[in-house]
C-alpha cells in the first residue's frame, strides 16, 4: 500500500541577481500535489536547480532502480501484453499470476497467496472476503488508513485500543467476553517509525477463536531472517494468521497479495466483489514481481546491509546524546517542537544538502514530522550528514 509523502520545503538561494523561495507544502494544502522530483541516482534527487540527498519514500532495498527487475519489465513486455483487460474470474487471468502467487506462499511459507492490483487494495479485498465471520474488530490506534477502511467492510462493530499495547487489547477483549470471535487490525511495520507491533503478545491474549490481519506492507520483503516481515521477526506464522503486503516497497515492483490458506484464497475469489470486478495488475508488472522475489531469496546480504544501515545512523544520533527508540524498521520519524523549530531543521537539512524529508499523514505526529527512510543505497558518509545537521539544532525536535 503506498505512502503519499508531504514534503514540506523552504528555500532560500542566494545569488548575485536574485533570491528564490520554494515552499512544496502549500499546494498540498491546497489539495495539490507535491512538486515533481527527478531522481538523479539512488540516493539523490533534483529539485529545480538543486541535487539533494534524499531520504523519502518506501524503496527501502531500491529494488525500483535494480537492472535485472528492469531487464524482466522489458522481456515481458517485448512477447506479452501491456494489459489484461478484464477480471481474473472472467478472461482476465493468466499463467504469470499464478506463478507469482506460488512463488509469494513459498517466499513467505504461506499455503496460498492471492494477487491484487495494489498494495491498499489487499486489506478491503480481505475484509470483504471475510465479512460476517467476526463479532468485533479491534483496531490500533495508528493503523494504516487501509486498515480504517477495511474494518468497515467486515460487518462487525470496531473497537479502537491504544497502539501497540497488548494491555489495551487484552482490556477490550475480555469486555467482549469469551464466546467472542474477533479479529486485530494491525500494521506489521508502522511506517512512520519503523516499530513493529507486539503480534506474539497479541496472539497470547487472543481468544481461541480471535485472528489476526496484520497489514506488513512496509515489513515485507526486510524484516526477519528470511524477509518475512514483522510476522516472521515476532515468531507468529502460520494459525490463525491473515498477511497483506505490497509489492510496492521492499520489492520494488507494484501490486498487492493476502498471504494466508487455501480457504482463505478460496474465499477471496468467491466473495469479495473487488476482487471478482477488478482488473488486476499488467502481466509486465507480474514479471517484474517475479523477479524480485527470485532476487531477494538469492540475497539476503540486501536486508543485512540495510539493518547495518539503520544501526549506524541511530548509533550515530546516540552518540550525540539523542535517545532514539530500537525500532527493527529502517525509518527514523522526529517531529519539530514547532513551527519556527521546523523552519530551522529545514534549513539545516538544506544547508547541507539534504532534501527535508517532512510530512503530514496519517499515523504520525499531529501536525506533520520528518520521516527518514534509510536504504541500502545510503553511503555511511551520506548517514553522517544526516546525523551532523540534526544534531546541530538537536533542541529543535524530539524523537
Amino acid at each position: 500500500m503506498g505512502i503519499k509523502i508531504r514534503i514540506t520545503i523552504k528555500i532560500t538561494i542566494t545569488s548575485d541577481s536574485k533570491s528564490k523561495s520554494w515552499n512544496q507544502a502549500g499546494g498540498l494544502r491546497r489539495g495539490r500535489v507535491a512538486e515533481p522530483l527527478e531522481f538523479l541516482d539512488a540516493s539523490h534527487v533534483r529539485l529545480d536547480d538543486r541535487r539533494l540527498l534524499y531520504f523519502g519514500g518506501c524503496d527501502y532495498l531500491r529494488l525500483a532502480r535494480e537492472p535485472r527487475i528492469r531487464s524482466a519489465l522489458v522481456a515481458a513486455l517485448d512477447r506479452g501484453e501491456i494489459n489484461v483487460g478484464a477480471s481474473r474470474r472472467t478472461s482476465g487471468n493468466r499463467r504469470v499470476y499464478e506463478e507469482l502467487e506460488g512463488e509469494l506462499a513459498g517466499f513467505f511459507g504461506v499455503e496460498a497467496a492471492v494477487l491484487v492490483s495494489s498494495g491498499y487494495v489487499t486489506d478491503l479485498v480481505a475484509a470483504q472476503a471475510l465479512a460476517g465471520s467476526y463479532t468485533q474488530v479491534l483496531l490500533d490506534a495508528r493503523a494504516h488508513a487501509a486498515l480504517v477502511d477495511a474494518a468497515k467492510f467486515l460487518e462487525a462493530p470496531v473497537l479502537v485500543f491504544r497502539h501497540r499495547d497488548a494491555n489495551d487489547l487484552a482490556r477490550q477483549l475480555k469486555r467482549a467476553g469469551r464466546a467472542s470471535r474477533p479479529i486485530v487490525l494491525t500494521d506489521g511495520m508502522f511506517a512512520h517509525d519503523g516499530s513493529v507491533a507486539p503480534l506474539r503478545a497479541y496472539e497470547r491474549v487472543l481468544p481461541r477463536e480471535g485472528w489476526l490481519l496484520v497489514d506488513d506492507a512496509h515489513g515485507a520483503g526486510i524484516l526477519g531472517a528470511q524477509g518475512r516481515g514483522a510476522a516472521e521477526l515476532e515468531g507468529v506464522e502460520g494459525g490463525r494468521l491473515i498477511r497483506t503486503i505490497t509489492l510496492s516497497k521492499a520489492f520494488g515492483v507494484y501490486g498487492g497479495a493476502i498471504l494466508g490458506s487455501a480457504d482463505l484464497r478460496e474465499r477471496v475469489l468467491r466473495r469479495s466483489r473487488l476482487f471478482i470486478g477488478n482488473t488486476p495488475l499488467p502481466p509486465v508488472l507480474a514479471e517484474g514481481a517475479r523477479a524480485a522475489v527470485r532476487l531477494l531469496r538469492r540475497r539476503p546480504g540486501l536486508r543485512r546491509r540495510l539493518r547495518e544501515n539503520t544501526r549506524f545512523l541511530r548509533g550515530l544520533l546516540r552518540q550525540g546524546g539523542v535517545e532514539v527508540p530500537e525500532h527493527p524498521g529502517p525509518v527514523l520519524g522526529i517531529r519539530p517542537v514547532d513551527d519556527r523549530a521546523k523552519e530551522v531543521v529545514d534549513e539545516a537539512l538544506l544547508s547541507r544538502g539534504v532534501l527535508p524529508p517532512f510530512m503530514v499523514y496519517p499515523g504520525g505526529a499531529e501536525g506533520g514530522y520528518y520521516r527518514f527512510a534509510i536504504s541500502v543505497a545510503h553511503r555511511r558518509g551520506e548517514l553522517r550528514t544526516v546525523a551532523e545537521a540534526l544534531l546541530s539544532w538537536r533542541e529543535q525536535w524530539v524523537g
